[in-house]
């Protein structure tokens, strides 16, 4: 079974950018979006053995997320159930047979950490859902969680300490989730290995490699053992975020 997960930062604007063929090249099971920016009836994609699964955000352009499946879940439902934080589009959770699949935008601390306080108590309602849903069957994790968890994790640590990302409250709010019995996939297969999923338009950062990994699949700990390959595709263009993929045994 094979997972991509990617922010779109804009999905009719990827969609210009050869999106379509993109998706295709992916042959994957579950293709999660973040960052989707739309309104419901905004964008018509031709995707044939997918059905879909959209979240939206309020706020027009803004935030949003969905899910492409060849598979039909047992029950997709919408955010986390707290109402102060469902009106952003950043959560879809699809129950599946034998896991849950839960797509997450998470919200940014912004600049100078205005809105850290937000984050704090958003982080803690995420933390609490997911861990109720650990309760009843295994969980996959997928999307962008706006955080650099540690130091290998973004070119310039040393110059970001207090930077919305890699502040030590959001860190420290990223091990606490792991801690309630989830994996961070990637870095379980790579230890030692330097690579990042997102780059800033300025300064020529794609191209000199100055980014951060912010995007994640993570697993219930009992499922680390099924991973099979866990990559960061950063050939594909198209957003500022590079898709990253799982292939897991679905047994």
């Amino acid at each position: 079974m094979r997972l991509i997960s990617w922010n779109i930062n804009g999905l009719r604007a990827a969609i210009d950018k050869g999106f379509e063929d993109t998706f295709a090249s992916f042959n994957a099971d579950f293709v999660c979006l973040q960052e989707t920016k739309l309104q419901p009836g905004k964008v018509a994609l031709e995707l044939p053995g997918y059905s879909s699964f959209w979240n939206f955000a309020e706020k027009k352009g803004y935030s949003g997320t969905c899910i492409f499946t060849r598979q039909t879940p047992l029950n997709a439902t919408n955010g986390i159930g707290v109402p102060e934080f469902d009106t952003e589009g950043r959560v879809i959770t699809l129950e599946m047979p034998a896991f849950y699949l839960v797509n997450v935008y998470v919200p940014t601390s912004q600049d100078e950490l205005r809105r850290l306080d937000y984050r704090m108590h958003w982080d803690d309602a995420f933390r609490k859902y997911v861990c109720c849903l650990l309760e009843k069957k295994p969980v996959i994790i997928c999307g962008d969680f706006n955080v650099a968890h540690k130091e290998i994790d973004l070119a310039t640590p040393d110059l970001c300490r207090d930077c919305a990302g890699f502040s030590d409250e959001e860190r420290t709010k990223f091990t606490e989730l792991l801690s309630c019995g989830f994996t961070d996939a990637w870095r379980a297969r790579n230890p030692d290995k330097v690579k990042y999923t997102w780059w800033s338009y300025r300064k020529y950062a794609r191209a000199l490699n100055i980014g951060w990994r912010l995007d994640y699949f993570l697993v219930s700990d009992i499922l680390i053992e099924r991973v099979k390959e866990t990559s960061i595709l950063g050939n594909i263009l198209g957003s500022d975020h590079c898709p990253i993929a799982l292939d897991i045994d679905s047994r």
